[in-house]
C-alpha cells in the first residue's frame, strides 16, 4: 500500500479505488488515538460497495512516523495534503475521536470540498472553553495506554462479552509507534465556535451512553451548535462505537451519506 510524501514526512494510506475507475463518492476515514488505518476493518467492506474508501495512519501512528516532530499541529495540513494527493474534488469525512480534530477543521476551511461530515465520539477538540470545562466537570478520561482490564476505549460490557475482539482492539492499538503525538489542549489551527456555528456541511454526530473518554453531552453540544445537524446516541456502547456496534454504526453513516450525497452517485 502507498506512502505519500506529504508535508515533509511519509503518510501511509489505503485506497479502495486508487485510479478512481468506478467514479464513486470519496469517503476518508480518520481514526482515533487508540487506532490506525486498520481500525476500520468492519467498515470498509460495507462502505466500499458504493464509495471509494480511503483510510490512513495519522501522523505519529503506526506506518506514518512523525519524522518532522510537528505532532498534532500537522493534522489539519496532512488531511488537506492527502485530499489533494487523491485528486478528489469533494470528500465525505468519517472521523472517530482524535480524527475529529482535523475533520471539523477541514470542513470549516473547505466547505466546498466537504460533501458530508460524520463526527463519531468526538466534538473536534477546538477552542471552545465551555466544552473543555464541561469535559473536566464530567470527569472525561484520557485513553492513555491500553492496559489489561483498563481499556477506556471500550465499554466494560463489550470487554466482558467479546474477549477476541477486545484482544484485536489492543493488537491494533499496540501497532502504533511510541511516542504518539501529545493530544492535550485545543487543536492548533482549529476553528472557533463562531466558525463552527456557520458550518453549512451536512453533519451527523454519533455518541454513546457509556463513553467515558468523550462523554455524550460534549458531542451532543456540538450538534446543538450547528444548524441542521443530526445526533444519535447509542446505548450500551463505549467510546469506540464504530468497533463495538459496527452494524448500527454502518447503517447510520451509510444512510446519512445516501441521503446527502447519494450512495452510488458519481463524484469526480
Amino acid at each position: 500500500m502507498p506512502t505519500a510524501s506529504l508535508n515533509g514526512f511519509g503518510l501511509y494510506f489505503e485506497d479502495t479505488d486508487p485510479k478512481n475507475e468506478a467514479g464513486l463518492p470519496v469517503v476518508v476515514f480518520l481514526h482515533g488515538a487508540a487506532g490506525n488505518a486498520m481500525s476500520w476493518w468492519q467498515q470498509i467492506p460495507a462502505f466500499s460497495q458504493a464509495h471509494r474508501c480511503v483510510t490512513y495512519d495519522c501522523r505519529g501512528f503506526y506506518r506514518s512516523p512523525d519524522t518532522t516532530g510537528e505532532g498534532i499541529a500537522g493534522f489539519i495540513a496532512d488531511l488537506e495534503a492527502l485530499v489533494d494527493h487523491l485528486g478528489a474534488v469533494r470528500v465525505s469525512l468519517v472521523a472517530q475521536s482524535m480524527g475529529g480534530r482535523a475533520a471539523i477543521a477541514f470542513a470549516v476551511r473547505h466547505p466546498e470540498r466537504t460533501a458530508a461530515l460524520v463526527m463519531a465520539n468526538t466534538w473536534g477538540a477546538f477552542s471552545w472553553p465551555e466544552n473543555w470545562q464541561l469535559s473536566s466537570d464530567l470527569g472525561a478520561q484520557s485513553l492513555g495506554h491500553i492496559q489489561a482490564g483498563m481499556i477506556r476505549g471500550l465499554s466494560r460490557g463489550f470487554q466482558d462479552n467479546n474477549k477476541e475482539l477486545t484482544f484485536l482492539f489492543c493488537q491494533i492499538s499496540g501497532a502504533n509507534r511510541a511516542p504518539k503525538p501529545e493530544l492535550a489542549g485545543a487543536q492548533p489551527g482549529g476553528p472557533s465556535l463562531a466558525e463552527v456555528r456557520q458550518l453549512k456541511v451536512p453533519l451527523l454526530c454519533i455518541t454513546s451512553e457509556e463513553d467515558i473518554v468523550i462523554p455524550a453531552p460534549l458531542v451532543q453540544n456540538l450538534a446543538k451548535e450547528v444548524p441542521g445537524a443530526e445526533c444519535v446516541t447509542l446505548s450500551s456502547v463505549g467510546h469506540s462505537s464504530y468497533y463495538e456496534a459496527p452494524s448500527r454504526f454502518n447503517e447510520l453513516v451509510l444512510g446519512f451519506l445516501a441521503k446527502h450525497i447519494g450512495g452510488g452517485s458519481v463524484q469526480r
